[in-house]
């Protein structure tokens, strides 16, 4: 696990994010050239355990919200697919009239993509992981 600051961007979050995601680009690149040809057996996950919440505040950023995103990238994840029940950003669509609504728990996503990756079955893998967790909201990633 590698972890990053910095992410919590309540104010000037457009110049801040934008450096952020090139340190984050540079990191993966970095660990794909260190692995090599082991890279072709990769899965990296990128998660937050918070999202944001859509709209701007006063001082240019965003506060703690509700829903987020997570990506996998790697040599190993079949790519260029998003997978979401996407609710859209209209007024009507959002949490409690400010957040993206949540539509799949991370704990189903990781279990999911861990499932997949490795050929486990996720009924015997999601209790090891998330201990009191079902397969509820597990998303078929692999």
């Amino acid at each position: 696990m590698i972890e990053t600051t910095g992410w919590d961007t309540h104010a000037q979050q457009r110049g801040r994010l934008g450096l952020q995601l090139a340190g984050l680009d540079g990191m993966i690149g970095a660990l794909q050239a260190g692995l090599g040809a082991l890279w072709a057996d990769t899965m990296v996950f990128v998660t937050t355990e918070f999202g944001r919440t859509v709209a701007l505040n006063g001082t240019g950023g965003t506060d703690h919200g509700t829903a987020s995103c997570a990506m996998l990238v790697g040599g190993a994840v079949r790519g260029g697919r998003v997978i979401a029940d996407w609710p859209g950003l209209a007024p009507a669509a959002l949490y409690e009239g400010r957040d993206l609504k949540p539509t799949t728990p991370l704990d189903g996503f990781i279990g999911g993509a861990v499932a997949g990756h490795f050929g486990i079955d996720p009924a015997r893998l999601m209790p090891v992981l998330f201990p009191g967790t079902t397969n509820k909201g597990l998303a078929g990633i692999a």
